[in-house]
Parts: structure tokens; C-alpha cells; sequence
């Protein structure tokens, strides 16, 4: 979803954060005679790389509140100055009123943290000083001597379980005399072995047995740790464990067991395979592929998540469970049992948006039906309609005859769960499901009185996962036809006004013969907050095969010299973009990015100019977030370099483009509200800039003007837009709404000396007066706001 506001918006949110600042900084008011709100709470003693840990041990009930949270609470819970006691509303934070048991809990917390970390003679004294029932906590600390690790010894009752530790030890273990004492070592060391045990056959084996014990009677500040490693109850060893069986029960889409018409389906496979089908949906044998369980081998729970996973990423089940089941026959062996309730088989979503910008307004409204497991081995069709339309409130006229554009797009996807080839391919499920779709779109765009657009593409496409962090995507083969064109009289008129490069972009007919690949390095990592580098290249090659065949197949030429397929011109060229971002965290939910994302396209061969699909534009809400998409550049180019209001409006969306790209993005994002109306609220600030730009100069009616289009070293940082701005994100756990508001500070499109527009900002009638008698119908706007779903990048 997404939509623009006029600056009056800005004004109302402002008012509003003010009223809730003003709310929270008048909570006393609302609370009883012997309360006191918690203000503030100080850690002091405690080494720096310990704080924020030992912050954490402090109750929740009794840190200050965030202003916000607490802002939002007053404004729905509070009547006649005081908290309402009946239907509370579940929005923003109660106020965090000062609680002395909880104050000496937090006390004994985390002076019992800072034992666990070697401060074994550690002390922790609490201090209240309550000020106009505002309370201010602090806790001091004398850790007093760091204890050090001198020796580290360890017993197993059984020989095979401590050879199995012996063996991998060192590549897990972080104990070593002369270290600082520190229980999360020894945690570590036990989950460690528990996770290679869980690996090797031993499915009865608890983390609790292995336990350490600390001697610390010693005068010097050290310790001896001794772990012990026990065995089951009542038994000399610990039991390894291998697969017997797999049964695996599918129910139907309410989760119910029998069918009331026909036979159950049922099959074995491998001899060791048993399924019952109660849906009567499903081939077996593609689910058998993703099931990591054969028959004799040890115990290995790393399958069991596999096998999670793999059926999880088939997107046809709503639950998987999975047990194991000691035989009464065997020991030795564990049956395998598999219980899955499939996702509905058919379905259909309705999508729908209102947009409003400078005067435009419209609508967009979309239908897919998806059918899953067509034809029972996990395929899915996905029928995509959407249409929108945009009216321009500038014309005049009856509703209809304000129309800016219209847009349909149809679409058919079907995706099969592995690569279909006439070839043998290896299995490449371990890491995800390989991926064969087969696509077909026909979009149909018309805006009236200046161009109307026809694309139909068909594709197919294979996508498999490498390794679980490097993902690969080949189109081998997209046959493309467009039919694009300018409207008569408008074509007429650029032509007599020399722009040329304009009717070559978008009055064009051709058939393309393309493949594309991209790769994908961290994807899986994108919602965390781990330090990671994420990286995606994308290429995109056409006509080269048609151009290799051409004196073959004899393919004919055109008026302009061009070899043509079908009577159309192919297209031949190369297209290349990168993306590589740093993701790093800054503790808790706090994060930084720096994005780079640069990209050129070269038109060559049968190709002179590149039509306007396949050029670049700048601006949107996932680039350049001050500027709204397709109104940035190229390079310093103006509009006002058009020749009148009429053309400028008729090529709205038409004229800013490059073969050249470059956009860049710091953005800083942080945690707000941990609860509001059943969201999570984080915040950012951002800074972006970037460019796109022409390879070629642009031919200008008015020769004696230079459009400074063309990428030009000399002037790059002149030629390059700045903006900055902050936005909200509205995690709901499935999906995420962005709101994001760029601020413009530097325009290429103006002369050297008045690029930097943010200083009109906040005395901007003139400026704005100004731009318009230059680029009528264009209203020059400092801020760009911009809704979403996902996160920017």
C-alpha cells in the first residue's frame, strides 16, 4: 500500500506526539498520594562490557517508561484526573510505580549475575531517592577480584559418551586455565555436547546431565571446576538410538482423520516409507524426497529439522508434527511418526490501495486465486488481476475524462517443487526446495492523450538454494513482445520539437529473446540482528543468441537497418545491477545499514536505444525515499527544459530514466514500542542519495542548454541527490507496514549555487511560486511521503 500527504499531515502528527509527550510528562498528576513513578535507574561499579547484561536483571516493573508508551496509556486509561480502574484499555505502558521488594529483588539479581561472572565476592547495595513522587534507583556494585579458572578436570560414566566429548571438545569448548570465571562457559560446554549427542544416535540424552561443580575456597582468586557427565538412572551406559520406520499421516484441511467416499489412499516406499493420505491429495513420492530419515541410520535430530523445514517450504501444510517412538520389539530402533494437516487447496485474496499525490489521485485493486498441489505433487498456480486507474484533478471535465492512466495487469504463475529438465539433476533439497515456475503476464497501460503500452511475457524460471545462505535464480529463456505507443498528435509534436530520444524509448514495437540470472548471498538473514554482509547481483542478456543465428536463420532487416524477427525488431543488450549492504548490530533492537546499489545497462548490435522497461529511475520507497519514483534525474536534467506545461504533463512518469544507476542509503533503525494495538513500533533515520543516469547526452531543442544527463565524473557530486528523513514500522509478526518520510536537501535538477533546497524548508512560498511558473504542472515538494509493506530493503 502506499500514498502521499500534503504537509498539513505532518503538522497533525506533530500536534499529536506532542499531546502524548505532554500526557506523559504529566503522569504524576494521576497517581496516588504514597506513589512514586520510576524516573530513572543507574548502574554504578560495574565494568562497562558487564552493564547492559546486568541491566537486564533489573525488574521491568521498576524502569522508567518510554514516553511514548507511557504517553499512549494516559491518553486512553485516565478519567477526572485519575487512572481508570474499569475497562483498561491494552494500548501504550502503565506507568512503572516505585516498588521496594522489587527493588531489593532487582538488587539480589543482579549481584547474583556478577557471581556468575566471576566476581564471586561480589557486592550490590540500592539506593531510593523519591523527588515530587518521581523515584531515581541506583545500584552500586563492589564486584571486588575477578576470579580466575586454574584447573578444569571432567568424569563420564560412560566410556563412549566421554570419548565422544574428548573428540569434539575442541571445537566447541571455551574453558582454559588463567581465564576469567564465567558460568556461560560451562553452560556453553554442556549444551554443546547434549547438541553432538543429539547428532550421533542418543535421543534419550538430557542437558542435565552433565554438571559442573566450582571449588572457589581458595585465598588466591581462583577456582577448580570438576564436571561430571552422570548416566540414566538405573543404567551403566547412555542407549544410541537408529531409525526404523517412517509413517507419515496426512489428515484433510480440517485437521480430521477418515474419508466418508472413498478408500484411504495409502503406499509404501523404500520398504520403510508408510503413508496414509486421509485428504486423497497428494503423490508420495514427492514428499518422500524431503524426508531426511532412512532406514538404520543413527538418531540424528539435524534430520528432524530438515525434514521440518523441507516440508514446511512445500507451502502446502499448515502443521507438521513429528515424534519418535521406542519399539517394544527393538531396544535399539525408533519409529518414525509423521502427522501433517495440508493448507486449504484453493483460495483467493483481494488487494486494494488508494493513492494521492500533487494533485493525482486514484485507486489499484488486485485478485489472486492460488490453487495448491494442482495436480497433487505440490504444484501451485497463482491467476493474478489488477487494475488501477489515476485521475488527474487538473483537468477538466466529467470523472472519466480526468483519467491519467490506466493499468491492467493478468498473470498466470505455476511452480513446480523441483527442476524440471530432460536431463537427470541432482537432488538439491537439503537446503530449501528447488523451484521450476513457469509465467505468463500481459499488462495493457494507457494514458490517454500521450501513450498507451502492451507487454506480454512468458518465462520460466529455475530457482534452488545452494547452501542455506546462497540462493540462485536462472531464467534460461523469457520471450518478450511489446507494442508501445505514442499518442499521433503528441508523437507529431515531439517530433517537430526534436525529441527524439523520447519517441525512440517509447513509441517502439519489438520481440525479445532474453535470460536473466541472479544470486542472492544472507537473504535468510535479512530479519535478524546478526552482523552479516548481504549481497545480490542480477544480469539480464538479450538478442545475443538471435543475433548469433541471424545470417542462419536469415532473418530480415528493417527500414532502419535493424534484423527483425517475426516483422518486429529484436532487442540486444546487457543489463547488469549489484546490491551489497552492511547490516550490523548496535545491541538489543538496534541496527545500522549502509547500502550501496549501482547498476548499467548497455544497448548494442541490433539495439541503438534501450526501450523504457529496460532503463533505470530513481526515487521511490525503496531507493531515494525524498523523491517520489520515476521524478529524479537524469543527472541535472530539468523539466523545465520542456517545451510546455502540455508536454511536461503528458510525460509525467516518461522522460527521467538512465542507463546509468547509482543509489546509496545509511539507515539507522531502533525499537519504539514494544506493544501498540498488537504491533511491535520500531522507528529509523535515514539518509539516501543517488542518481541515475544517460550514456549519451540528451538531445535538447534548445541547443545552446546542456542537460548534464550524462554521467560526468568532474561533476558527480553535483549531479548527485540527498535526502534524509525518518519513518515508523509496524511489525504484526507476519508482515510489516512502513510509513516513511524523506525530506529533500540536495536537487541536482537546480543550478550549482541553489542545489541545497533544504534551506527553503521552512520559508518556501516564493521558492514553490517560483518552480511552478517554470515547470507547470509540477509542484515542487520538500516532502515525500511514502507507504509500504516490508521493510525498504
Amino acid at each position: 500500500m502506499k500514498a502521499y500527504f500534503n504537509v498539513n499531515y505532518l503538522y497533525a502528527a506533530s500536534i499529536l506526539l506532542l499531546l502524548f509527550i505532554f500526557s506523559a510528562c504529566s503522569t504524576t498528576r494521576f497517581l496516588e498520594e504514597n506513589q512514586a513513578i520510576v524516573r530513572k535507574v543507574e548502574l554504578a561499579g560495574i565494568d562497562k562490557q558487564f552493564s547492559e547484561q546486568a541491566y537486564i536483571y533489573i525488574q521491568q516493573d521498576i524502569k522508567p517508561n518510554s514516553r511514548l508508551n507511557l504517553g499512549l496509556y494516559n491518553l486512553f486509561n485516565t478519567k477526572n484526573g485519575k487512572y481508570r480502574t474499569d475497562r483498561i484499555k491494552n494500548i501504550g505502558e502503565a506507568p512503572h510505580i516505585l516498588d521496594t521488594p522489587l527493588v531489593e529483588i532487582s538488587r539480589n539479581e543482579v549481584e547474583k549475575f556478577l557471581k556468575t561472572k566471576g566476581f564471586l565476592k561480589a557486592e550490590v547495595k540500592s539506593k531510593i531517592k523519591v523527588e515530587r513522587k518521581k523515584a531515581y534507583i541506583t545500584f552500586s556494585a563492589n564486584p571486588g577480584p575477578a576470579f580466575k579458572l586454574r584447573n578444569y578436570t571432567y568424569t563420564a560414566g560412560d566410556s563412549a559418551v566421554k570419548n565422544i566429548y574428548e573428540q569434539n571438545r575442541a571445537s566447541f569448548t571455551k574453558l582454559s586455565p588463567g581465564m576469567r570465571y564465567d558460568e556461560d562457559s560451562l553452560k556453553n560446554e554442556s549444551k554443546q555436547l547434549f547438541d553432538v549427542l543429539k547428532r550421533k544416535g542418543y535421543y534419550d540424552y538430557l542437558q542435565q546431565y552433565m554438571r559442573g561443580f566450582a571449588d572457589s575456597n581458595l585465598n588466591s582468586s581462583q577456582v577448580d571446576v570438576k564436571m561430571i557427565i552422570d548416566n540414566p538412572p538405573n543404567r551403566d551406559k547412555h542407549q544410541v538410538y537408529k531409525i526404523n520406520n517412517t509413517s507419515f499421516r496426512i489428515r484433510n484441511s480440517e485437521g480430521r482423520l477418515g474419508r466418508s467416499r472413498r478408500p484411504i489412499d495409502s503406499a509404501v516406499l523404500d520398504s520403510q516409507y508408510y503413508f496414509k493420505d486421509h485428504s486423497g491429495r497428494f503423490k508420495f513420492n514427492i514428499l518422500s524426497k524431503y524426508i531426511f530419515f532412512e532406514k538404520y541410520d543413527l538418531f540424528d535430530i539435524d534430520k528432524r529439522d530438515l525434514t521440518y523445514d523441507r516440508l514446511y517450504d512445500l507451502n502446502i501444510f499448515k502443521n507438521v508434527e513429528i515424534d519418535f517412538v521406542k519399539r517394544k520389539d527393538d531396544t535399539t530402533a525408533l519409529d518414525v511418526t509423521i502427522e501433517a494437516t495440508p493448507l486449504k487447496r484453493m483460495s483467493n485474496r483481494i488487494e486494494g490501495e488508494y493513492t494521492f499525490n500533487s494533485g493525482r489521485n486514484g485507486f489499484n485493486i488486485a485478485n489472486t486465486y492460488t490453487n495448491r498441489n494442482l495436480f497433487r505433487g505440490a504444484e501451485q498456480l497463482d491467476i493474478k488481476f489488477r487494475y488501477g486507474v489515476l485521475f488527474d484533478s487538473r483537468l477538466s471535465g466529467r470523472l472519466w475524462n480526468r483519467v491519467f492512466s490506466r493499468d491492467i495487469q493478468i498473470g498466470a504463475n505455476l511452480v513446480f517443487p523441483k527442476l524440471l529438465s530432460p536431463f537427470p539433476i541432482p537432488s538439491l533439497g537439503r537446503h530449501g526446495v528447488p523451484r521450476t515456475t513457469i509465467s505468463s503476464s500481459l499488462q495493457l497501460f494507457d494514458q490517454p492523450g500521450s501513450f498507451s503500452n502492451r507487454l506480454f511475457i512468458n518465462s520460466i524460471t529455475y530457482n534452488w538454494v545452494e547452501t542455506r545462505y546462497k540462493l540462485h535464480s536462472l531464467t534460461p529463456i523469457s520471450i518478450e513482445y511489446r507494442d508501445g505507443r505514442l499518442e499521433t498528435a503528441f508523437r507529431d509534436t515531439l517530433d517537430s520539437l526534436g525529441y527524439q530520444l523520447y519517441i525512440i524509448t517509447n513509441d517502439r514495437r519489438y520481440v525479445n529473446l532474453g535470460t536473466q540470472y541472479s544470486f542472492t548471498l544472507n537473504n535468510i538473514r535479512l530479519n535478524t540482528y546478526e552482523n552479516f554482509i548481504y549481497f545480490r547481483t542480477f544480469v539480464d542478456m538479450g538478442g545475443n543468441t538471435l543475433a548469433l543465428l541471424a545470417n542462419t536463420l536469415k532473418l530480415p532487416k528493417d527500414s532502419n537497418g535493424d534484423r527483425t524477427l517475426f516483422g518486429l525488431p529484436y532487442l540486444q543488450y546487457a543489463k547488469t545491477e549489484f546490491d551489497f549492504r552492511i547490516y550490523r548490530t548496535l545491541g538489543g533492537e538496534r541496527q545500522f545499514i549502509a547500502r550501496l546499489n549501482p547498476g548499467i545497462a548497455y544497448p548494442f548490435g541490433n539495439s541503438r536505444e534501450l526501450p523504457f522497461e529496460r532503463n533505470f529511475y530513481a526515487g521511490g520507497s525503496t531507493g531515494i525515499r525524498a523523491w517520489q519514483a520515476r521524478t529524479l534525474g537524469p543527472g541535472n536534467y530539468d523539466r523545465a527544459f520542456l517545451e510546455d506545461a502540455d508536454t511536461r504533463r503528458k510525460f509525467t512518469n516518461l522522460d527521467q530514466f538512465g542507463e546509468i544507476k547509482l543509489e546509496g542509503n545509511l539507515e539507522y533503525r531502533f525499537k519504539i514500542i514494544e506493544s501498540f494495538f498488537g504491533s511491535k513500533v520500531k522507528g529509523a533515520t535515514f539518509v539516501d542519495f543517488g542518481n541515475v543516469w544517460r550514456l549519451n547526452e540528451l538531445a535538447l531543442p534548445n541547443r545552446d542548454i546542456e542537460s548534464n544527463a550524462q554521467l560526468k565524473l568532474n561533476r558527480l557530486f553535483k549531479q548527485i541527490a540527498i535526502g534524509t528523513g525518518a519513518g515508523l514500522r509496524f511489525d504484526l509478526q507476519y508482515f510489516v507496514f512502513r510509513f516513511d518520510v524523506g525530506i529533500k536537501l540536495k536537487d541536482p535538477q537546480f543550478g550549482d549555487g541553489d542545489q541545497w533546497v533544504i534551506k527553503h524548508l521552512f520559508k518556501n512560498n516564493e521558492f514553490k511560486e517560483q518552480y511552478y511558473q517554470t515547470h507547470n504542472p509540477d509542484r515542487y515538494r520538500f516532502l515525500q511521503y511514502n507507504f509500504g509493506i516490508g521493510m525498504p530493503f
